[in-house]
């Protein structure tokens, strides 16, 4: 194995803390040319896509590849901003963020950057940016609060692929999931509140979360159980009762059962029944992005609206909501115990680094 260049060492180097927020990705721009690239990297990752290699390797070079890029620009072109793609815009916010609630707690030096799993800034290169500056341990923090192996394991594997690639190793924890987290909850739930302070309350609040297929509950994935503990949980903490409130899946592909109940469908359904206002939220996007924008407040309302339905409403993702970074940064520090430090001296810690320095060097070290 060739191993990743290592950046210039200096002996009594300061020594830091990385957070890492990674979101699932996004094209670099609203073209065919650009979703091909990204499309690419995404459906050819083996924890999306779970068949045989051979087989999808024919489906997605020969049909996909040559057919959905240009129906996806479309769809992008029509929440794209003048900044660019909202996903990247609110993590890279969400980022600067936690950085300054970090900030004014932790005393100890850190840095937090943001990364997507597929396109750019990519995970490995956010990671050897990172260990260049410093960090000698690193937190990974994804921005998928329900676990799931085609979202939050397929960013792990990007990291340890780093990872083994690397000669000198940081020190690496992850975030498995934080579902349940009390702060998440009271994040969401304040959010919609916000909401509905302005506009008023629905008829029903509709739960969208991101769909998988069948299969990866039967094979053990949680994520399922994880969607339905969020719900449960946000629906006692809006003080709702069963009747007010649906939980559903969106984002099917291909031809494969997915998990039930569908998004457009209980959309179609309750516009049939006569429900006049729906309220659609999406509690495992931390950030507003294609499925939200588009899929949910575009599609969504369309279908809602043939169906008979007389108001949608789509009440936007946490994105920078004060709540959703006191979340964020509670949940980063209750994993960083013992890497940082509220009473970190910074005259110390530069005597004993230079203290250090000089020892190396009357050993003679370069540097």
């Amino acid at each position: 194995m060739s191993y990743l260049k290592e950046p210039e060492y200096g002996h009594g180097r300061q020594a830091k803390t990385g957070i890492l927020l990674v979101n699932l990705g996004t094209p670099d721009a609203p073209t065919p040319q650009a979703l091909r690239r990204y499309l690419k990297e995404f459906l050819s990752d083996p924890r999306v896509v779970e068949i045989p290699r051979a087989l999808w390797w024919l489906i997605l070079n020969g049909i996909i590849l040559n057919t959905r890029p240009k129906k996806s620009a479309a769809k992008y072109a029509a929440i794209w901003t003048p900044d660019g793609s909202p996903l990247k815009i609110h993590t890279e916010k969400q980022a600067k963020l936690l950085k300054g609630w970090l900030g004014a707690r932790i005393a100890s030096p850190f840095m937090v950057e943001w990364a997507m799993r597929y396109g750019n800034p990519g995970i490995p290169g956010t990671l050897a940016k990172m260990k260049a500056a410093g960090c000698d341990r690193i937190l990974i923090l994804p921005a998928y609060p329900q676990y799931a192996a085609s979202s939050t394991a397929s960013a792990f594997d990007a990291a340890f692929d780093w990872l083994r690639r690397t000669r000198t190793q940081p020190a690496l924890r992850t975030v498995q999931h934080y579902h349940d987290h009390p702060g998440y909850i009271r994040a969401l739930a304040a959010n919609i509140r916000d909401y509905w302070q302005t506009h008023g309350r629905p008829d029903m609040l509709l739960m969208s979360f991101h769909g998988v297929p069948r299969y990866a509950l039967e094979k053990g994935d949680p994520y399922h159980c994880e969607c339905q503990k969020t719900g449960r949980l946000l629906a006692e903490a809006l003080g709702l009762e069963p009747k007010q409130v649906r939980l559903t899946f969106q984002s099917r592909f291909g031809r494969a059962e997915w998990i039930k109940p569908y998004t457009d469908k209980t959309l179609t359904e309750l516009g049939r029944a006569g429900v006049a206002r729906v309220d659609v939220v999406a509690p495992g996007f931390a950030a507003d992005c294609l499925e939200t924008l588009e899929e949910l407040a575009m599609e969504g309302r369309a279908t809602f609206l043939a169906a008979g339905g007389k108001a949608f409403h789509y009440i936007p993702a946490l994105n920078e909501h004060p709540h959703w970074i006191d979340a964020l940064g509670r949940i980063a520090l209750e994993n960083l115990g013992g890497w940082v430090s509220e009473t970190w001296d910074r005259d110390a810690d530069e005597q004993a680094r230079h203290a250090s320095k000089n020892r190396a060097l009357a050993m003679g070290a370069r540097s």
